[in-house]
């Protein structure tokens, strides 16, 4: 989509964050940009913020985790500017960690509810819509660094890995409708990501186990607060989106930081082949 002025774009979790980053830089090119999250005070900032650049732009609070809610989104979208081209699935919570023994239903009830079924019905509720407009499109769906390489078995990565999987799957069957697909796998950026639970719905109450104040995993935790608190600046990261949108880019990354680390787990993987062929297989 090498000409986005006048396109219009959806994008969730916009209220800050990774989301506003988009939503301002898309704004910036002249993008139509409807905002959407749960947080309803700092998506009324955010939308005084870009209006006051004489962007045109709306807003609609909607918990992704419910798709009655999403649906709604769309249906507000639709009503305000007729046609949507992008949609931007960018909302995500950070939750479901720690050891086994902690987890709960609930909270994996939320972690996947957000960061991938909305992914999933997001697509399936604007990918037609997107069609429809006869103008082409683009689907951008936020996974993570994390979904290409798991340093522990939390919820929050396996959401991040199936968001990564979709993607890739998408875009094979989509571009012969015109529709482009990436996935963005951001590393470090200046988000609340870690104070997620600000957003836990009434009905999910009790879902997060609390975090250890001792030990390795408090310590990793300390380690990703200070590396998110002086992370990369969501702006540009949205820049990055933008360019991704324009170039139809599969993969957007933020940096190079976790490329050696990625390169070794495809090095675990090809091991595994390698073993398999020096046996003799059986008919």
């Amino acid at each position: 989509m090498k000409n986005l002025a006048g396109k219009t774009a959806f994008v969730t979790g916009a209220a800050s964050g990774i989301g506003l980053g988009i939503a301002t830089a898309l704004a910036q090119a002249g993008v139509k940009v409807m905002l959407c999250d749960i947080e309803e005070a700092a998506l009324k900032t955010a939308l005084d913020g870009l209006r006051k650049t004489n962007a045109d732009v709306d807003s609609v609070k909607a918990d992704v985790s419910l798709k009655a809610e999403l649906q709604a989104a769309a249906d507000a979208t639709i009503a305000r500017y007729g046609k949507v081209h992008i949609l931007v699935n960018n909302a995500g919570v950070g939750g479901g960690g720690g050891d086994y023994r902690s987890w709960t239903d609930k909270s994996w009830d939320w972690t996947i509810g957000v960061n991938l079924m909305a992914v999933i019905w997001g697509i399936e509720i604007f990918g037609p819509l997107i069609e429809a407009n006869g103008e082409g499109g683009q689907i951008v769906s936020t996974a993570s660094i994390a979904g290409l390489i798991s340093g522990s078995g939390s919820a929050y990565n396996v959401t991040k890995y199936g968001v990564v999987a979709l993607s890739e799957g998408l875009r094979v069957s989509l571009a012969p409708r015109g529709i482009g697909v990436s996935v963005l796998c951001p590393g470090f950026i200046r988000t609340n990501i870690m104070s997620s639970a600000r957003n836990l719905p009434p009905r999910l109450a009790g879902a997060l186990p609390s975090w250890s104040t001792e030990g390795p995993q408090a310590e990793f935790a300390k380690m990703v607060v200070n590396r998110i608190a002086g992370g990369i600046d969501p702006l540009y990261v949205g820049e990055l989106v933008r360019e991704g949108i324009e170039n139809d880019w599969p993969y957007i990354f933020t940096d190079a930081e976790f490329e050696p680390a990625i390169e070794a787990r495809f090095a675990q993987i090809k091991q595994g082949f390698d073993k398999i062929r020096e046996r003799k297989p059986r008919r």
